[in-house]
């Protein structure tokens, strides 16, 4: 058994403790916010915060992510009213969306860190992150509101 602090709760997943933190995310726990991508830590889709960190759940096992502090997209904010998801509406940042809940989660730890970032430093953040569908401007436009408006 190993027990996850997920999202402000302790949760115990009877799994092996090599599984993927992602698989656990997504079919033992059931949040579908963080989606798999590539599975080789490569595109970001999968991106979370293991103590605040922006970390790919693809690329961590549950075992050692025991004993850290784990948000997904759901824990982000309770209301869906983080400034990084209010900003993102603001500036009609998703196209498809499939990469959106890594790229905000991204985002939102780069801001927690450094709240008034270069346009330099979002870009060398966030190429970590890949969106198939070129959103790149409008990305780095709802970073540049959420600093401003936070």
């Amino acid at each position: 058994m190993v027990t996850l602090n997920l999202n402000g709760r302790a949760i115990d997943l009877k799994a092996d403790p090599d599984t993927p933190l992602l698989w656990a995310l997504r079919d033992e726990l059931k949040l579908k916010g963080t989606r798999y991508g590539c599975g080789a830590g490569m595109c970001g889709a999968c991106t979370i915060h293991v103590d605040g960190q922006a970390t790919f759940a693809c690329q961590m096992t549950i075992g050692d992510a025991e004993g850290s502090e784990i948000t997904t997209i759901e824990g982000l904010s309770e209301t869906g009213d983080h400034a990084v998801q209010q900003a993102w509406i603001a500036e009609q940042v998703p196209q498809c969306g499939y990469c959106q809940s890594g790229q905000i989660m991204r985002a939102a730890a780069l801001l927690a860190r450094n709240p008034r970032p270069s346009r330099q430093e979002i870009i060398d953040e966030m190429s970590a992150n890949l969106c198939r569908c070129g959103t790149y401007p409008r990305i780095i436009r709802a970073i540049e509101r959420a600093a401003r408006e936070s």
